[in-house]
C-alpha cells in the first residue's frame, strides 16, 4: 500500500484528555517516525508535533480521532513524497 509522509500539530486543552491521546499514538507507533511534545505550563496546554509515514486513510483517521477528543486540536500537513 503507498504511503505517505505528514506532519500531524496536535494542541491538548484538556489535561484529562492525554491518556487517550497516548493510547492512540501507542497504537500508530509502527508508522510514527517522530514526536515531539512541549508542555507549555504558562498557558496549561501540551503542543505534539507527530512526524508519520503511512496510508493515507490512516493518517487521516488518526487525525479525525484525535480531533473528536473534547479539548483536542489535530490537524494535518501532507507532503508530496510517497512510497510503495
Amino acid at each position: 500500500m503507498e504511503t505517505r509522509v505528514a506532519v500531524i500539530a496536535i494542541v491538548i486543552e484538556n489535561a484529562d484528555a492525554v491518556e487517550q491521546v497516548n493510547e492512540l499514538l501507542h497504537a500508530a507507533r509502527d508508522y510514527i517516525i517522530g514526536r515531539m511534545g512541549i508542555p507549555y505550563k504558562a498557558r496549561n496546554i501540551n503542543l505534539i508535533s507527530l512526524a508519520v509515514d503511512a496510508p493515507q486513510p490512516f493518517i487521516s483517521g488518526l487525525s479525525g480521532k484525535l480531533g473528536q477528543i473534547p479539548g483536542v486540536s489535530a490537524k494535518t500537513a501532507y507532503s508530496n513524497i510517497t512510497s510503495e
